[in-house]
């Protein structure tokens, strides 16, 4: 029996060649750069007759331009570090010079014994088609040809960051077609699709090379208009633009025919925004360009718009702190400088924000001065003095507050009737307790208009004070007759009587004018015992100031009433008599 010999083993060397031979996918061998071996698959991407026309080539030779410098790079590093590539997209040229689209991962290896570069190479022409496509429908309005939100967006952020980097002003231009619901409606969808691919491509052909053209939706278009820095130099594009889109089109028989509203806005602006906020400003310039007669344009201002957007704004905030119970209430202590007893307290608003901290009045109720959240405030805090006047009885603590009450709120025609509804809510609290501080820098006619209501307020049993006396243009005739309790002087008259005679003049004649009129008078800003001690002798014993007390919360103020003690000074002070205060009085006017 004869034992079948065995075939010799094949070199594994051959058996890897042969394998290269047959593979589909293309691969090369370059040494120093030149190419030393392809296989098949190589020759026939490449456009090679045979193999011959290409070794001996600089591979380098066979590499798009766009991408030579980086496969320097990639060589070099695989020589120093005998290493492989991830695969990577780059561009060749075929030996005609047209291009082709591959995907190339490059390895270290050894060939006939030496140091080489393999370079496996993948034909991926299909796939960047199919790539194209797809960017093309998602990035493309199907009917236009133009780019669609998506593009927009992306162009629209990119144009920004440039123009902030480059301090080269863009603009951005919302366009709506006027009387194209109507050409649909009249003649179909068809006429309607045909109208708005005629129209977009002459207001393509109406900008500039650089500058995007983008169809929003429906017959609205978005254009961004580079280096562009105010109105004058756009203006020639917006009336091409116009013209454009009134052009007719014919559509079979007929012609068709709109116009177009045009919204302008330009960026950067002083106050940092987004791309969406640039639409909106555009958007909202295009409605006021509709509602001005259509086929025009009109520029955002945005400094208005900013004005009115955070006046608005602010409202909204201060509105939400009173619903979310953000606002206190402080108060100062008013004091009798002579007999050393407490006689009062003012009821002073403060906003305890969540950020900012505690907050003046002045910084936030100008804001809601000509507002109806004013006059809801203004209430807020009537009711807040009264709960907390009741709370202070409860445990043996009785004293008087004040409240400021604005124009606004004392205009109310049912002022009277709701203050009489806050005090039935607070049955324990005497009517007399609560003291309402009018601005005497109201307007005369605004005094005079509210003194009815007033007389309707004291007849409550509450008194009346006539607040920042002195500053104010009421005249001696209606002080006279004003249904006043109680004048408050003026804090900038005491805060500089002490450094000046004119000042200290004005203020004496102030007081006069309160004993003349028979009217009890308090000074505010007092803050120091020499501004104390100048008013006894002035003959005004009612003061408060910071002299005496800050503003503080309810809570400290039964115990600092409790431990006032009276400036040893002032107790000293001789006033001036009734015949000399009026004979000053009479001096001063």
């Amino acid at each position: 029996m004869l034992t079948p010999t065995k075939a010799a083993p094949r070199p594994r060397k051959s058996c890897f060649r042969t394998l290269v031979e047959s593979a589909l996918e293309a691969i090369a061998v370059h040494r120093h750069g030149v190419l030393i071996y392809v296989n098949p698959a190589t020759i026939k991407l490449l456009g090679a007759q045979s193999a011959q026309d290409l070794i001996g080539k600089p591979i380098l030779d066979l590499v798009h331009p766009d991408f030579r410098q980086i496969v320097r790079a990639r060589v070099k590093n695989i020589s120093a570090q005998n290493t492989t590539t991830t695969m990577g997209e780059q561009k060749f040229l075929r030996l005609d010079g047209t291009v082709v689209d591959v995907a190339v991962q490059s390895t270290w290896i050894t060939y006939g014994a030496e140091p080489a570069i393999q370079v496996a190479i993948r034909d991926i022409t299909p796939l960047i088609a199919q790539r194209k496509q797809l960017e093309q429908v998602a990035h493309f309005d199907a009917l236009t040809n133009l780019p669609n939100r998506v593009l927009l967006a992306d162009r629209l952020l990119q144009a920004m960051t440039n123009a902030q980097r480059r301090h080269q002003p863009l603009a951005v231009v919302f366009l709506d077609l006027d009387g194209f619901k109507t050409i649909n409606d009249s003649h179909g969808h068809e006429a309607g699709d045909h109208l708005l691919v005629a129209i977009s491509a002459r207001m393509k052909q109406a900008l500039r090379e650089g500058d995007t053209l983008a169809r929003f939706g429906g017959d609205e278009f978005v254009a961004v208009l580079l280096d562009l820095p105010d109105v004058r130099a756009c203006e020639p594009m917006l009336k091409r633009l116009l013209a454009a889109a009134a052009e007719p089109v014919q559509f079979g028989d007929i012609a068709l025919q709109v116009s177009v509203s045009i919204g302008i806005t330009f960026f950067p602006q002083e106050h940092g925004l987004d791309a969406d906020q640039l639409l909106r400003q555009a958007d909202h310039a295009m409605y006021l360009a509709k509602v001005a007669g259509k086929n025009r344009y009109s520029v955002f201002d945005a400094e208005l718009d900013l004005s009115l957007r955070s006046h608005q704004e602010n409202i909204e905030r201060i509105r939400h702190a009173l619903v979310e119970h953000e606002f206190v209430l402080y108060y100062q202590p008013k004091v009798n400088m002579r007999s050393g007893t407490v006689v009062g307290a003012e009821t002073l608003l403060r906003w305890q924000h969540p950020v900012k901290g505690l907050l003046a009045p002045d910084t936030f109720l100008p804001l809601i001065e000509n507002t109806a959240l004013a006059v809801e405030i203004g209430e807020w805090v009537i009711d807040g003095a009264l709960t907390q006047m009741e709370l202070w009885l409860a445990d043996g603590f009785d004293i008087a507050l004040s409240v400021n009450i604005g124009t606004r709120q004392l205009q109310q025609s049912d002022f009277a009737a709701r203050l009489q509804m806050l005090l039935a809510a607070h049955p324990r609290v005497k009517p007399a307790c609560l003291e309402l501080e009018v601005l005497e820098r109201s307007a005369p006619q605004e005094l005079t208009a509210v003194a009815q209501t007033l007389q309707a307020c004291r007849e409550l049993g509450v008194s009346i004070a006539l607040s920042d006396f002195g500053t104010g243009n009421a005249s001696l005739a209606y002080l006279q007759s004003m249904p006043v309790n109680l004048l408050k002087v003026d804090r900038s008259f005491v805060h500089d009587m002490l450094d000046g005679p004119d000042d200290l003049a004005i203020l004496e004649g102030v007081i006069g004018l309160a004993v003349a009129f028979r009217r009890q008078i308090i000074a505010e800003g007092v803050e120091s015992a020499e501004h104390g001690a100048m008013l006894l002798q002035l003959g005004c014993d009612l003061a408060q100031g910071y002299g005496i007390a800050r503003p503080m919360p309810a809570h400290e103020l039964p115990a600092w009433s409790a431990q006032w003690r009276n400036k040893p000074s002032w107790g000293n002070q001789a006033p001036l008599s009734r015949k000399a205060l009026l004979e000053q009085f009479k001096a001063l006017v």
